[in-house]
């Protein structure tokens, strides 16, 4: 019995590239197309895919929601991540979410096809060089740092952030500015930028 895949990528034209490459396959049958997340949880639901290619950068929900999704549904169907940048984040929460693969979008077909078989045997499949990505240097901002980045990048205020861990205002503003001066930024912003690419936050 051919494989059931269901691809989930914002960008019709890659979609449909590569919906036809692995159509070519013998064993593969693409069975349904998403252009968002939302779209390939229901998609997930009705059509029983074995195997989900998803975007990670996707409309309404990313390839990491509906991962993470499928874990509390508890969906047998198996997830391959597609990403075009190795970013350490992105790759830990793909391994918290318990995908089965995590692979650059430029792989070669025939290298795309045998991942999707190998994951079917029970295999995990990641690309190597998003491995090599994802070594990275340590995180500059101790615990309390990083709780007050994540808390300013939920969109909390410094008044928000001092009432909820029970500082005081002046306090968290000198906790910001020592973030700012640890990571180079210029704003609370650029800060969360900076410490959400390097897995920090």
């Amino acid at each position: 019995m051919a494989i059931k895949v269901l691809i989930a990528e914002d960008q019709s034209m890659l979609r449909g590239a590569l919906a036809a490459l692995l159509n070519f396959e013998e064993d593969i049958q693409v069975v349904g197309q998403a252009g968002n997340g939302e779209e390939a949880l229901r998609q997930i639901g009705a059509l029983q895919p074995d195997v989900c290619l998803l975007d990670i950068e996707m409309p309404v929900l990313s390839g990491l929601d509906v991962a993470e999704e499928l874990v509390k549904l508890g969906s047998p169907c198996r997830v391959i991540i597609l990403t075009t940048f190795a970013r350490p984040g992105y790759f830990e929460r793909a391994v918290q979410a318990g995908v089965q693969g995590y692979l650059l979008k430029d792989e070669p077909s025939d290298r795309l096809a045998e991942a999707i078989r190998r994951v079917m045997e029970g295999r995990r499949e990641v690309s190597p060089e998003l491995v090599f990505g994802t070594i990275r240097e340590p995180n500059p901002l101790t615990e309390r740092e990083q709780e007050i980045l994540r808390l300013a990048a939920e969109g909390s205020s410094s008044m928000d952030i001092a009432g909820r861990l029970h500082l005081s205002y002046g306090t968290v503003r000198n906790y910001m500015s020592e973030i700012l001066g640890k990571l180079g930024a210029k704003n609370r912003i650029e800060a969360i930028a900076i410490a959400e690419e390097r897995g920090w936050i």
